[in-house]
């Protein structure tokens, strides 16, 4: 069973960063384009921007998943680090917990926020619904908190030993020649 679910958590995130990914090449892409449109061709679009914010969103919600997934996120550990080990076990679990208050926060909040939103359009892009652009908010709040459930009931993934720094040599002192 913690193999199958650890499987799943591993496909969640693997998309996650894909689409994070994609997000980050095609903000990439649309920002320039606009810039060029608008300052060299000077004829603006009314699309760049607001597509490079629906982008963004969903780098942000779905890339955070996967950076707390990993454990890429920034974190202050020396206070729990300086902790006999049943303290810092205590604070971590601590920490995981909030993270599911948060995670439960936005997909709540953030669903109530869709609904209320469904039925106004983005003026830029009259097919799309507003409440579409806020739909990353409460799917990045589900896939945190499997992520956060993952880190509670069987311990946060392995770390590909490409994400470790390298080891520093130890500096030798200059030979004399």
């Amino acid at each position: 069973m913690q193999a199958t679910f650890r499987r799943a958590m591993d496909a969640l995130y693997l998309a996650c960063v894909v689409i994070a990914g994609l997000c980050l090449v095609a903000i990439a892409v649309v920002i320039p384009y606009g810039v060029y449109m608008r300052y060299v061709i000077n004829r603006a679009d009314s699309w760049p921007e607001p597509m490079a914010i629906l982008l963004t969103i969903v780098l942000t919600f779905l890339g955070g998943a996967a950076c707390y997934r990993s454990g890429m996120h920034m974190r202050v550990t020396l206070l729990r680090t300086s902790m006999p080990a049943v303290v810092e076990r205590a604070m971590t679990l601590l920490a995981e917990l909030l993270m599911g208050v948060l995670a439960l926060f936005m997909l709540v909040r953030g669903a109530s926020l869709v609904q209320a939103t469904w039925y106004q359009v983005v003026p830029e892009f009259p097919a799309l619904s507003v409440g579409i652009s806020y739909l990353p908010i409460p799917l990045g709040g589900a896939i945190l908190l499997l992520f956060v459930l993952e880190h509670i009931l069987i311990g946060p993934p392995p770390v590909a030993p490409e994400l470790h720094a390298p080891e520093q040599p130890t500096a030798e002192p200059p030979t004399a020649r």
